[in-house]
C-alpha cells in the first residue's frame, strides 16, 4: 500500500459541486436534488446540472414522484433524454432491491411480514396490479416466486385454474398469494374476498393449503390470515 497512488480529495471551496461534496463529506450530507445532480452528471445547454436537478425534483413532487415515473416519461422532460432517464430508473431500482429482503429458499416463511418485506418494495411502486403465487414445501420454505398475471390500474383478471396450473409445477405442499393495489389502499375489495374464497376451495380440492393472501398498498399491507378471514 505504501507505493499506491491515491486520488487526492477535492478541497472545499465556494464553487464545489455535489460530486466533489460527496467525495469530501459523504453522500449523507447531500440534499435530494444534489444526489440527483450526481446521477444526472451533466445539465443541458439551457441550465446547469444543479438547476436541472432542482427543477426535476420540483416537477415530480420529490423522490416519491421520481420512484413512480417511468423511464419513457422521464425521457420526455426537458434536459433529460433517454440516457439520463435510464440512469435515474436504474438508481431507483437498485434502491428498491436494497430495501427488499428476498425470501430465502432455506428459510421458512413465518409470517405475513416476511412476504411483505420481500415483495413490498417492488409492488408498492407498481402502477399496475401484479398477482404473485409463492408455493411452499412441507416446511414452509419457498420453492419459487411466480408472477401469475399483470393487470390494469385497478384489477388483475386471474382464475384458480390459471394460478394453480403454475403452482403445481412445483412440489408444493401449500401456497401464499400476494398482489398489490396501485390505488395505495390495501383493504380488500369484494373481488379480493371472492377470489380468495375460490382459491381456498380449489386448493383444498388439490390438497394444497392456502396459507395467506396478502394485499400490499403504499403505506402498509393486509393479510387475510392475520385478519382471520381465511376459511
Amino acid at each position: 500500500m505504501e507505493n499506491a497512488q491515491l486520488d487526492p480529495l477535492p478541497s472545499a471551496g465556494p464553487t464545489m459541486g455535489p460530486r466533489e461534496r460527496l467525495l469530501l463529506h459523504g453522500e449523507a450530507c447531500l440534499s435530494d436534488s444534489q444526489l440527483l445532480a450526481v446521477l444526472l452528471g451533466t445539465g443541458s445547454s439551457r441550465e446547469g446540472v444543479a438547476v436541472l436537478a432542482e427543477r426535476l425534483i420540483g416537477e415530480l413532487g420529490g423522490l416519491e414522484g421520481l420512484r413512480r415515473t417511468s423511464a419513457a416519461s422521464l425521457s420526455l422532460r426537458a434536459g433529460i433524454g433517454h440516457s439520463k432517464a435510464s440512469r435515474l430508473r436504474a438508481a431507483v431500482e437498485l434502491g428498491l432491491r436494497l430495501s427488499a429482503r428476498p425470501l430465502h429458499p432455506k428459510a421458512p416463511v413465518s409470517s405475513s411480514r416476511d412476504v411483505e418485506a420481500a415483495l413490498g418494495p417492488r409492488l408498492r411502486q407498481a402502477s399496475q396490479e401484479h398477482f404473485y403465487a409463492l408455493p411452499l414445501d412441507a416446511k414452509n420454505r419457498p420453492l419459487a416466486e411466480i408472477l401469475v398475471a399483470i393487470g390494469g390500474l385497478s384489477s388483475c383478471a386471474v382464475t384458480p385454474s390459471d394460478i394453480f396450473r403454475q403452482v403445481l409445477r412445483e412440489p408444493a405442499a401449500s401456497v401464499i398469494f400476494a398482489h398489490n393495489h396501485p390505488s395505495g389502499e390495501p383493504a380488500p375489495s369484494d373481488e379480493d374476498v371472492a377470489i380468495t374464497g375460490r382459491l381456498c376451495r380449489a386448493g383444498a380440492l388439490l390438497g394444497l393449503g392456502v396459507l395467506d393472501h396478502i394485499i400490499i398498498g403504499h403505506q402498509g399491507y393486509f393479510s387475510f390470515l392475520d385478519a382471520g378471514m381465511l376459511k
